[in-house]
């Protein structure tokens, strides 16, 4: 039975709907529960012995040594979630910078996940119903392997543990920053449709879900099949004021994009030659008729829009469906056989915009020599929504279909308290990437047709760069749709990843008896293998798609695991978990092994208060991107710091320390070729985590919790900064670091130059090598606090709250044994992180009436400015105030059937605080791994439930 008030707190917290943890085997249908009909809380005495994330022995007490956060569907469906990604997202220990829909032509632009305390993405175990989830096939930012949270059903979900810190002596690999267990229904009491529809207040991403549930039984047979599907329409950028043009109220003027553009080699400063006789008269219709003559400072004119930023996506067009089937059979009193099934297809859209479609001599040339103008020249020509008759035709098309796939059986030995479970579980995923893009052959004819002319040999200089005469005329011209047409197409990319895994456990509450309680024992056995394969379309490996490289690489390796926990109540009062795994993995032919603990301790001196503190270890193996990858491609830009500090005073350099931000776009702004390959040779990562903290439930109805903990990470693997890279490289050519060094024989082997057009400055950045390798030392503390409380008003209803705190006290960084340690804290340049979030809600209920109101305060982050000087200390620099969103919504039952719920999400349209640091030619002056511009949304649901009450 419950011992604890503390238990009782969390029980009756959980009964009324609004909860800081929530027991494992509670698998009743909460989201479809009225109101008016939520649990006496004095039932919970009732309890018995559950199994709640985080052990793996039943036991009767709730909140253990391992802080747990739980999310109910009713939570997530009163705050105003939308999606399994967003509560989770929202949620106080997502604290890091994340890359989403927002981030333009990144490699998983259809993908959602979250940052735990800033670390990696990577670094969160996610579980369904406590069975690992299968990664997404395609790698975050390009390198890192990551599970996707789209394609989980909200709807089906009964509720979301959330277990932050190491866990890795229970969960294995990747349950570094922690793990999250998001739990399926199993039981609803009656056949049950929800319909909902949402808008948004300033246009775009209309939504239409609809999702289906039943339970039924036939003899010893039980199921639960739910299906949902939902429809959501794309934000353009030109929707929301901030989007549509480039920044009106930044350090100057806006500046427009350079549509149309020759640009000298040679020249510092007026580097722009504009050689359009009709002053771009002729072009005057593109990007909705706001094509004109543009003029930068110190640059010179050339044709361009202020409002081209408008024509990509920030949310993507969504179209999923999701089918999921729990099932069991009771074969008798001790065995009873399951199986579950989770179903995903999933279908999204979106358009990266036109500074993403363009061409320019610049990727196949590097520069061109033109001998009218004695000049080293580059061209650069943006394709308008008129060229390609309209960006919603050109958009590229993600398809995921994904499966998990459970079968098992579990049962009890004889009349004994030995338990056992033993099942087999198969993930698949499966991903096509159809994606809009020029073919390099075709593209460089028709401009060599239509605007350069025949090659004219080499330039008298260097020997180096081919010669043309081009026909400026022609160039400032539009095209046809059908000129565009012809070297433009679709490339598929298809890429999977797979798992299998057979799972053995045993567990006895009560191996044997104490003075002060029966001792526990779980032992788990876990065999299979894995696989990853991304295969992209050739071209984009060859040189035959203009512009654009893709990463690529495939493997498998076979694993196997072995853990113990045992639970031991010391004394009445103290009670000590301890727990052990170790997992092997073969790669190659090579042995990968490592082990882990961990020692936990609850300590009660009376019934509400219990003291808690865990000492431990964790680690991640490589994954298998990290081992396979073979030699990938990107493009990306970079600022030449070298260069930029070698431009003379008289052309208003050098541009270092805090101008640099004015060096002029030719050396501040350099696009490059960038490499990286995997290694089996990589080490594991791992980590020292500890953490001690309190519960105290003073009252039946009020719990407090504050923990805090600790990481100390070492051997991470991660891909270098290109940026970092350059910026070593002109402290190791000024003198600061020794030029004699590892770190600056390491960038100058990595950063590849072309041959200088000038004896003044070095060639121009033409790749940088980007490898994978194990960063030396990562360390984190952090503290998190949770609350809760109810109160009955008397014949006004109930009043329920809830808040949550996390913040992060330290986050420090080394990628090299003998570089410095980094205060990520302190230099804006290396993290954008939030330091702190707090979020809180309030629900008042009387009958059949309920109302929510909910608030997440995202707190202080670094503006522009000072992320581009990795400072506080610059003119112009300093931290954007606090982000505070609220949502509300209200729920009426005019029968015990039905409830329609009115739901409104940012009621007061908040957009991204301002940054005024944002230069005018900033087109997303936010940072979009922080923040969104999606503004305030508006849900109507409805949820019918078909005879409730007579099942």
């Amino acid at each position: 039975m419950i011992k604890s008030k503390i238990t009782m707190a969390i029980v009756a917290a959980l009964a009324l709907g609004y909860t800081s943890a929530y027991a494992q085997s509670a698998q009743t249908d909460t989201s479809q529960q009225s109101t008016d009909q939520a649990p006496d809380s004095s039932k919970a005495k009732k309890l018995e012995a559950v199994t709640v994330t985080g052990s793996l022995i039943p036991q009767t007490q709730i909140e253990t040594a391992t802080p747990i956060i739980t999310i109910t569907a009713q939570d997530m469906k009163v705050r105003g979630f939308t999606t399994v990604a967003e509560a989770l997202q929202q949620s106080s220990f997502a604290t890091g910078s994340v890359q989403g829909a927002q981030t333009s032509a990144s490699f998983t632009q259809g993908a959602q996940t979250l940052s735990m305390f800033g670390l990696p993405v990577g670094f969160v175990k996610y579980l369904i119903d406590g069975r690992p989830m299968g990664n997404f096939p395609a790698l975050y930012n390009g390198g890192d392997a990551f599970n996707n949270l789209s394609g989980i059903p909200m709807d089906m979900v009964d509720h979301i543990d959330i277990l932050p810190g190491g866990q890795s002596s229970l969960y294995g690999s990747d349950a570094i920053a922690g793990v999250i267990n998001i739990v399926l229904k199993k039981h609803i009491d009656a056949p049950t449709i929800d319909v909902r529809y949402g808008w948004h207040k300033d246009g775009g991403g209309a939504d239409r879900r609809i999702s289906l549930a039943d339970s039924f039984s036939a003899g010893k047979f039980n199921a639960l099949v739910g299906l949902q599907f939902e429809k959501t329409q794309p934000i353009w950028g030109f929707d929301r004021d901030l989007t549509k043009q480039y920044f009106t109220q930044g350090t100057g003027a806006p500046v427009a994009s350079r549509d149309y553009l020759v640009n000298s080699g040679t020249k510092s400063t007026n580097s722009y030659y504009f050689l359009d006789p009709a002053n771009c008269a002729n072009v005057a219709g593109q990007f909705g008729g706001t094509e004109a003559k543009q003029h930068r400072n110190n640059s010179g004119d050339y044709c361009g829009s202020f409002y081209t930023p408008g024509y990509k996506t920030v949310t993507n067009d969504d179209k999923s469906v999701n089918l999921y089937t729990h099932t069991t059979f009771d074969v008798s009193d001790n065995l009873q056989l399951y199986g579950d099934l989770l179903y995903n297809y999933e279908e999204q859209k979106y358009a990266v915009g036109s500074s993403y479609t363009w061409w320019g001599t610049s990727v196949d040339y590097g520069y061109i020599y033109d001998p009218n103008l004695d000049d080293f020249v580059n061209l650069q020509r943006a394709f308008s929504p008129e060229d390609v008759g309209g960006y919603r035709h050109i958009m590229n098309k993600q398809t995921e279909n994904s499966y998990m796939l459970s079968l098992g059986g579990k049962g009890t030995f004889g009349q004994s308290n030995w338990d056992y479970d033993i099942g087999f579980t198969h993930s698949d995923d499966k991903l096509l990437a159809h994606d809009f893009q020029r073919f390099d052959g075709a593209i460089d004819a028709y401009f060599r047709s239509h605007v350069l002319g025949p090659q004219l040999g080499l330039d008298p200089y260097y020997g180096a760069y081919a010669a043309f005469a081009p026909n400026y005329a022609a160039f400032y011209q539009p095209m046809s749709k059908s000129d565009f047409d012809s070297f433009t197409g679709y490339t598929d990319t298809r890429a999977k990843t797979w798992d299998n895994m057979l799972r053995g456990q045993l567990t006895n509450a009560s191996l044997f008896s104490m003075p002060a309680g029966d001792a526990g024992i779980a032992v788990v056995l876990e065999g299979g293998n894995q696989g990853w394969s991304y295969t992209p379309d050739p071209r984009l490996l060859n040189g035959d798609i203009w512009g654009t490289t893709d990463v690529q690489g495939a493997g498998h390796r076979s694993r196997y695991a072995a853990t113990t926990e045992l639970k031991i109540p010391l004394l009445s009062q103290l009670t000590l978990d301890v727990s052990g795994r170790y997992d092997g993995y073969k790669v190659l032919g090579k042995d990968i092994g490592h082990g882990t603990y961990n020692l936990g301790l609850e300590y009660r001196p009376f019934d509400s208060l219990l003291l808690r503190g865990r000492y431990g270890s964790a680690f991640k193996v490589p994954t298998l991107a990290d081992e396979f990858q073979g030699p990938s491609g990107y493009y990306s830009f970079v600022t030449d710091y070298s260069n930029c500090a070698r431009i003379p005073a008289s052309q208003g350099g050098p541009y270092v320390g805090a101008n640099v931000a004015d060096c002029p776009a030719k050396y501040g702004d350099v696009q490059f070729f960038g490499q990286q390959t995997g290694t089996p040779d990589l080490k594991p990562i791992t980590a020292k985590v500890w953490s001690y903290g309190f519960v105290w439930a003073p009252m039946s109805k009020m719990s407090v919790s504050v923990d805090y903990l600790h990481w100390d990470i070492n051997n991470e693997v991660n891909a270098q900064s290109a940026n970092e890279l350059t910026n070593t490289e002109y402290l190791c050519n000024i003198g600061t670091i020794s030029p004699t060094s590892g770190t600056c024989e390491a960038a100058y082997a990595q950063i590849v130059r072309g041959t200088p057009t000038s004896s003044t400055y070095l060639g121009n950045i033409l790749e940088i090598y980007t490898p994978k390798v194990n960063v030396s030392n990562e360390q984190v503390n952090a503290i998190t606090a949770d609350f809760s409380y109810v109160q009955e008003i008397g014949a006004m209803g109930r009043l329920s709250f809830h808040a949550s705190y996390s913040d992060v006290l330290k986050h420090t960084q080394q990628d090299y044994p003998t570089d410095p340690t980094i205060d990520l804290l302190r230099h804006p340049y290396y993290s954008t992180d939030f330091k702190t979030k707090v979020n809180a809600s309030l629900t008042w209920s009387l009958n059949q009436w309920s109302a929510t109101l909910y608030g997440n305060r995202y707190g202080r982050t670094p503006n522009y400015l000072a992320t581009f000087y990795d400072s506080y200390e610059n003119p112009g620099t300093g931290k954007l105030p606090a982000w505070t969103l609220y949502n509300a919504s209200v729920t009426y039952n005019p029968i015990k059937n039905l409830g329609l719920s009115f739901l409104v999400n940012n009621v007061f349209n908040k957009m991204p605080p301002m940054d005024h640091s944002y230069p005018g030619t900033s087109s997303t002056p936010y940072n979009t791994s922080n923040y969104n511009v999606y503004g305030r949304a508006m849900y109507i649901e409805a949820n019918y439930k078909f005879g409730a009450g007579e099942k």
